[in-house]
C-alpha cells in the first residue's frame, strides 16, 4: 500500500474512531516487530523456523528441560525490547478518550510500558513464572538466574517444583476471552493492529465488534482472510499507520480529547 493510500484509510480509520462510542484496539504480534520481537507467521515469523509444539503444555509436561531450552531465548528478546511509536500510539489514543481498552494477544508488556492503562492480555505476560505444583509466583528474571546457573528447568524455590512461564500455551484455555468478548460485544469500533487473525479464540474478538454492527479497521502487513470483511484496511506497518491515525484523530479533535 502506498503512502497516499495509507494516508487515506487512516483517514477513514481516524473518523470512525472519533465517532465512536466505545472504540477497543486488538493487537497482535506485528504490532511489536519494530520493537525487534519477531511475528509468528509473516515470512520470517517464529513458526516458519520452529515447530509450534514447542510451545504446548504437552512439550512443557513431556519435555520441560528442552521448553525452557525454546523459550528462553525468547524470553531474552523480550526483555530488552522497548516499546515502538505504533505502541505509543495506542496509549496516546486511549489517554484522549478516543480508544476504551487494548486487547492484545501478545506477552511483552510493551503495551504497559508505552503508558496504555486498561490493557486485556489475552496470553498473558511473559514477566512472572509460577509453580507448577505449588503455584507459588516469581518475578521472570529468577527463572532466568537459575536457568543460566545451570538448573534446566528451573524449579520452585519453596516446594521444588517445576517453573514455568505465566502465559498460555497451545493446549490451554484462555481465561481473559470472556472479558474480552464483554467488551467486545458494548464496542462498535475495533482497531485491529498486526494481527493476521488466524489464532482463536482471540480472533473472535474483533469479529463480535463487527458482527454487532460495530466498525471494524485492519491494519496488517500482509493480507488477512478477513480483508474483504472490514471496513478501513490498510496493508502499512504498524507504526506508519498508527502514527497517521493519531495525527488525523488530532487534526478531527483540535487537539483536545473527546471529553475537553
Amino acid at each position: 500500500m502506498s503512502n497516499g493510500e495509507c494516508l487515506t484509510g487512516a483517514k477513514r480509520a481516524a473518523k470512525a474512531l472519533v465517532n465512536s462510542r466505545h472504540a477497543i484496539a486488538f493487537t497482535g504480534a506485528g504490532i511489536s516487530t519494530e520493537s525487534g520481537i519477531p511475528d509468528f507467521r509473516g515470512p520470517q515469523g517464529l513458526w516458519k523456523r520452529f515447530n509450534p509444539a514447542l510451545a504446548s503444555i504437552d512439550y512443557l509436561n513431556s519435555d520441560p528441560r528442552g521448553f525452557w531450552d525454546f523459550y528462553i531465548e525468547r524470553f531474552r528478546v523480550l526483555s530488552s525490547a522497548k516499546p515502538n511509536k505504533a505502541h505509543l500510539a495506542l496509549a496516546e489514543l486511549e489517554r484522549l478518550g478516543v480508544i476504551k481498552y487494548v486487547i492484545t494477544q501478545n506477552i511483552d508488556d510493551l503495551h504497559r510500558l508505552a503508558g496504555s492503562v486498561n490493557i486485556i492480555e489475552l496470553h498473558g505476560n511473559y514477566k512472572t513464572v509460577y509453580c507448577i505444583r505449588c503455584n507459588s509466583s516469581y518475578p521472570f528474571e529468577l527463572a532466568l538466574s537459575k536457568y543460566e546457573s545451570g538448573e534446566n528447568p528451573p524449579r520452585c524455590p519453596r516446594c521444588g517444583g517445576i517453573l514455568r512461564p505465566n502465559v498460555v500455551l497451545f493446549g490451554e484455555p484462555v481465561s481473559e476471552i470472556s472479558k474480552a468478548l464483554e467488551l467486545a460485544s458494548i464496542s462498535d469500533a475495533v482497531l485491529v493492529v498486526g494481527s493476521s487473525l488466524s489464532v482463536y479464540p482471540a480472533a473472535y474478538v474483533p469479529l463480535v465488534v463487527k458482527q454487532h454492527g460495530g466498525v471494524m479497521i485492519l491494519v496488517n502487513l500482509e493480507p488477512t482472510d478477513y480483508d474483504d470483511y472490514a471496513d478501513v484496511v490498510m496493508h502499512c506497518k504498524a507504526l506508519e499507520a498508527l502514527e497517521q491515525i493519531l495525527s488525523q484523530v488530532k487534526l478531527i479533535l483540535g487537539g483536545a480529547g473527546v471529553g475537553a
